[in-house]
């Protein structure tokens, strides 16, 4: 439950302030944080929309490799 809920406080940080919500799930010198710095500075809209596809689809996936893998441990 907790993790839905960091979910939904990194997307709605995202639509404020993309880069930020990039920012509390990669830290700062990632390339995703990087892709979405220099999109924000580009234009606003792109920004906000890779920002949302890093956290949902990107989030997700390494979520569920977590999980394989601790269904392995």
């Amino acid at each position: 439950m907790a993790s839905r809920s960091c979910t939904f406080v990194e997307i709605l940080l995202a639509v404020i302030l993309p880069p930020l919500g990039v920012f509390l799930r990669y830290g700062c010198c990632s390339m995703e944080f990087l892709i979405c710095l220099l999109l924000t500075i580009l234009g606003y809209i792109p920004g906000i929309i890779y920002a949302v596809y890093v956290l949902v689809a990107h989030g997700s996936a390494s979520e569920e490799s977590g999980r394989d893998y601790d269904a392995l441990a």
